[in-house]
């Protein structure tokens, strides 16, 4: 058991110097040797959780999607929740940063793809269910309707990726979604969803606290 925790430490050491490498750097001028000097770890441990730059790289992506929101009344809540708990992590957490750069390489992608087409297949999924519980509007398109609130986002994060350096990144998606709901949400469900800056920090604490619960439970 103890070989395995570290095995799980010295596995996120990795992940956690490749983002900061990637962010700075991008793919294309990041070596494993950079990588391997920020992490402290031999070359030996890299390979033994990493084949490649390239699997790496993948590892950093997967990050961004494998986010569980705990269950709402409505779906279109769990879906604002989602964006929002990013939001909250792309100003703290620099894989979720680096996975966000990956994914707008152009050049990187042709290497090891972009984490869009996974937020599109997760976004669609909160819109079919939240469609077949009459929670949207009837002329919403589920996978057209989760491509736009996709590409909305990545508008908010680079302007404020680029103004305020994310300081405001929140706040951002937060007005995004004001804005937006009212053309996805039945007027029902409209008055009900809680779109606050703070509830991806909120939503985000849950989930922590759920999973430390869970640790200590084992």
């Amino acid at each position: 058991m103890a070989q395995q925790e570290r095995a799980i430490r010295t596995r996120g050491v990795i992940l956690q110097a490749a983002a900061e490498v990637f962010a700075e750097r991008g793919y294309a001028a990041t070596t494993v040797a950079d990588i391997l000097k920020v992490a402290g770890v031999t070359k030996g441990a890299f390979y033994f959780h990493f084949d490649s730059k390239q699997a790496l790289a993948k590892a950093v992506l997967g990050v961004q999607t494998s986010l569980d929101v705990p269950a709402q009344s409505f779906k279109v809540q769990e879906m604002v929740d989602t964006a929002m708990v990013v939001a909250h992590r792309l100003s703290h957490d620099p894989v979720l940063r680096a996975g966000a750069k990956l994914s707008e390489d152009r050049d990187g992608r042709s290497h090891y793809g972009s984490a869009w087409p996974a937020w599109i297949e997760l976004l669609t999924r909160y819109l079919v269910e939240a469609q077949q519980r009459n929670e949207v509007l009837a002329h919403v398109v589920p996978r057209e309707t989760a491509e736009f609130v996709l590409t909305a986002f990545h508008g908010a994060q680079t302007y404020s990726h680029l103004e305020m350096n994310l300081a405001d990144i929140e706040h951002r998606v937060s007005v995004l979604f004001r804005h937006m709901l009212p053309s996805i949400a039945a007027p029902a469900v409209l008055a009900n969803l809680d779109t606050a800056p703070d509830r991806g920090a909120r939503v985000y604490a849950q989930i922590r606290s759920e999973e430390l619960q869970a640790l200590q439970a084992s």
